[in-house]
């Protein structure tokens, strides 16, 4: 562990001393302030993989809304993630929902959340894309602003693709927060197919005018039942989206009952989230079959919960809540795990009778 790592992670006691978002906040800046003392981790080798047509370093990377603006790609990348989410970014800049709107619940590693997309605007997180040196894959989420009409949502998206299409590796489609309001509207059928399609359109005058191509994922709550994960899969499928990401944070508080924040309006994340999103990783894979890209998110606070995670169908991982009570050390528990679980395949492979 580096002397800049080290310091991340002894200050993480400090911060819990503070509120949750301006404890975030404080980590954030202080990222940016010891950025260029962070050497780049080396990447372990054997746990190399390609998703929706981009090569990963290994599967852990950083989720959404971590990191909403792109102010600490950099610093982030060097503590060794494979893959950073950016945003959810809108068109234009916007403060959120009032505060408090973030939540510990430290007894379970958990957070509540009602951030409501707060960011400074998809041009801000252009420009921070423009000046990164991260060499990973770098995805971004896109969403609309809190007072574009849910009629008219998919001008905001379209905007925003057409924005960071020239820096992103990937967009993420952010359907499933459960803070910004009638949001989750667009994952029935005809949402999907009214801002998917005019995406996939943008997206084909996009790759000619950039002679590249950006894959498009698209993020899901946990809160479906199965007629509804059975629908998201046909529509994805039918509309050409490259991959899923399972899943967002859920808006059932029942498995943190009792604790001061329960009744708190937003999101859960954390360990709580755990089982229900292998679930439904596990259910999605086999809707999908074993080749369709799934990213697995939610819950994964120790090594055993990203093998877990893996081993359910998700091709790809990312952190959260995790990270963020964590830090650093999540990342090593994590590659040391899947390094540890891939020689062992090695050594049985080996050993194997022919």
């Amino acid at each position: 562990m580096s002397l800049a790592t080290a310091l991340i992670q002894r200050s993480l006691p400090l911060l819990r001393r503070l509120d949750a978002e301006r404890a975030h906040d404080f980590g954030l800046a202080g990222l940016k302030l010891i950025a260029p003392l962070v050497p780049a981790r080396a990447s372990p080798a054997g746990l190399e993989r390609t998703c929706f047509g981009l090569s990963f370093a290994h599967p852990l990377g950083l989720a959404a809304g971590f990191d909403k603006n792109g102010d600490c790609l950099d610093a982030l990348g060097a503590l060794g993630f494979s893959h950073i989410e950016l945003g959810t970014v809108t068109p234009r800049p916007q403060a959120g929902n009032p505060r408090p709107r973030l939540f510990r619940v430290p007894e379970q590693l958990a957070l509540v959340n009602r951030m409501g997309f707060n960011n400074r605007g998809v041009d801000h997180l252009v420009a921070r894309l423009e000046r990164s040196r991260f060499t990973g894959v770098r995805g971004v989420s896109i969403g609309k602003n809190a007072d574009t009409p849910i009629e008219r949502a998919a001008e905001d998206y379209v905007t925003c693709l057409a924005k960071v299409y020239p820096y992103a590796d990937y967009v993420a489609i952010n359907v499933s927060s459960p803070n910004t309001a009638r949001l989750r509207e667009l994952q029935e059928p005809a949402g999907l197919e009214r801002i998917v399609g005019a995406l996939i359109a943008e997206r084909a005058r996009l790759e000619q005018r950039h002679q590249r191509r950006v894959p498009m994922l698209l993020k899901i709550a946990p809160d479906l039942d199965e007629a509804q994960v059975s629908a998201i899969a046909a529509a994805v499928r039918a509309l050409g989206v490259e991959g899923l990401i399972a899943t967002n944070t859920t808006s059932d508080h029942a498995a943190i009952a009792g604790t001061p924040v329960a009744a708190e309006p937003g999101g859960l994340s954390g360990a709580p989230l755990r089982a229900r999103s292998i679930a439904l990783i596990a259910r999605l894979a086999a809707e999908l079959g074993p080749d369709f890209p799934l990213i697995g998110v939610g819950g994964i606070v120790s090594g055993e919960d990203a093998r877990a995670m893996l081993a359910a169908g998700a091709h790809l991982i990312q952190a959260w809540t995790g990270f963020a009570y964590r830090g650093p050390a999540l990342i090593d528990e994590i590659l040391g795990v899947l390094e540890c679980e891939r020689s062992q395949k090695s050594a049985l492979a080996v050993s194997a009778p022919a």
